[in-house]
């Protein structure tokens, strides 16, 4: 468990404590103006709760059934079957980073003081985050409106200490036991409460900041294997010229030219385009892998603007604002933040394709410019790795399937009451299975490149540095190099660790200098 701690403040949060709670186990803290902003709220959802009017989510049912009044006796009654009722999820388990995520960001949101729970609830949910409980949360149930509702009532049925959880050990056991174990005592919930603990976008955004992080480092090392695979085709670098991108000033395309050429610097491959099978051009797998790189670098920038603005907002239904009104309101829908997600989606595919385009043209003698026929150390008694790129381009297809986006569908629900819904979640999920397919394509780009240039090297040409130090530390990872035919999966997944982790990137910074 990491150590740090995370104040969790009336303001909104950061991507980088996000990522800390979800994945690094990192402790978290109420600050002392969110639980006087917690106090302050409470009082005005209890006078409301006091009068006879009726007011939505206070006094009232919810959704379809807004328009009944609750009596008072009946109101705890209430929160306790919205988060029974709704805890309705199905399928396979969601991972437990996802889950943490979820939890802390709906923390945050109460914590800014405009839902009306309880100082005594958040500091629960707090609780149940340092204790390592996991509430047990399901791949289907929420339509991205009103927010991640299925989702986020499993974790609320964690704190009432009803369903089920899995403790820091990893095993799931009945929540009630869990809380008993770590002496964290049920919530047990009064007006609004159950209501303010589902309402939100929580597990769609904390999947966006995840795949956000994720992304970056694959970014990064898709233009170090583009330029590895530039060297070993014996491409022409003089593209890269920063006066050229600074011709069609798209922001990314800038910075991935400048990694490949910071990448390539020394290289004695560069600039043989001319010699035994003179091209005019490189390929354009080849010659514009800035543009496209590039442009799925802006397409994360604004996808972190539009998390950055959720992170600062208070997604609740109703809420309560600084001069005591509680209003309802539309900002549980999901559709920005599912946007953005299905665009990752499409920049992500388009990255896995041109990262397959260039593995296939290093395996094929017609189009390597004297590579080996698929880098094999005796063709035709070996097969080297063509079925590595096979198995790169299933993963690329499934990527295009997954990049059809999610939130051009819409299933009315509620009795129509909810008839336009986001699909935010659903847009999350795949991305979520686009990202670790993408580690896996550049991981297959980066194994083949990687081979390609120790075969240029033994025919007596010399590398770039820092194409060197990538090919050096891939190999002590585990992932062997050139030579006949062995059980290739096991090297597969060691460049495939290798590049999630980071280390490919790690491993040329020491050369070039920290890489955008």
């Amino acid at each position: 468990m990491d150590m740090h701690t995370v104040v969790v403040g009336t303001s909104g949060t950061t991507a980088e404590d996000v990522v800390a709670v979800a994945r690094h186990g990192a402790r978290v803290e109420l600050s002392t103006a969110a639980v006087e902003a917690l106090a302050a709220a409470r009082l005005i959802v209890d006078a409301l709760a006091a009068k006879p009017e009726p007011v939505y989510g206070v006094s009232t049912g919810f959704g379809a059934l807004a328009s009944r009044h609750i009596s008072p006796e009946l109101r705890a009654q209430l929160q306790r079957n919205i988060v029974r009722s709704h805890a309705a999820g199905m399928g396979p388990r969601v991972e437990r980073e996802v889950v943490r995520a979820l939890m802390f960001l709906r923390l945050k949101t109460v914590a800014s003081g405009h839902t009306g729970v309880r100082p005594e609830v958040a500091q629960t949910m707090a609780d149940l985050l340092n204790a390592g409980i996991t509430p047990v949360v399901h791949e289907y149930g929420s339509l991205g409106c009103s927010g991640d509702l299925a989702p986020l009532s499993h974790c609320a049925l964690t704190l009432m200490g009803e369903g089920d959880a899995e403790g820091p050990d990893g095993t799931v056991r009945p929540a009630g036991e869990l809380l008993a174990a770590h002496g964290i005592t049920p919530v047990e919930l009064r007006e609004k409460e159950g209501l303010a603990l589902l309402n939100g976008t929580d597990g769609m955004l904390g999947m966006l900041v995840m795949a956000l992080a994720d992304l970056k480092n694959l970014y990064t090392s898709a233009d170090i294997t583009a330029a590895l695979s530039l060297e070993a085709l014996l491409g022409t670098d003089k593209v890269l010229a920063p006066e050229l991108h600074a011709i069609r000033p798209h922001p990314g395309q800038g910075v991935s030219a400048d990694n490949m050429l910071r990448v390539l610097a020394g290289s004695g491959l560069t600039g043989h385009h001319q010699d035994d099978a003179p091209r005019v051009q490189d390929a354009y797998s080849v010659r514009c892998a800035p543009q496209v790189n590039g442009a799925g670098r802006d397409t994360l920038d604004y996808a972190a603007v539009v998390a950055g603005r959720e992170l600062a907002s208070s997604v609740d239904n109703p809420v309560v604002l600084p001069d005591g009104r509680v209003e309802s309101n539309g900002n549980f829908h999901g559709a920005p933040v599912a946007y953005v997600l299905d665009f990752l989606a499409i920049v992500a595919a388009d990255l896995g394709s041109i990262c397959e385009r260039r593995t296939d043209r290093l395996l094929d003698k017609n189009r390597s410019h004297g590579l080996p026929p698929f880098l094999a150390d005796d063709a035709g008694v070996d097969s080297g790795l063509m079925i590595a790129q096979y198995t790169q381009a299933a993963l690329v297809s499934e990527m295009k399937r997954l990049a059809v986006p999610a939130s051009a569908d819409s299933i009315p629900s509620s009795a129509m009451q909810e008839d336009h819904v986001s699909m935010g979640w659903s847009a999350a999920r795949k991305l979520r299975t686009a990202v670790d397919n993408l580690a896996r394509i550049v991981a297959v780009e980066l194994y083949a490149a990687t081979r390609a240039v120790e075969i240029r090297a033994a025919q007596g040409l010399t590398p770039a540095p820092a194409s060197q130090a990538a090919v050096d530390a891939l190999r002590a990872a585990g992932a062997e190099g050139p030579g006949p035919d062995r059980f290739l999966a096991p090297d597969l997944a060691a460049a495939d660790t290798f590049v999630r982790e980071g280390r490919l990137v790690a491993a040329v910074e020491p050369v070039t200098g920290p890489l955008a």
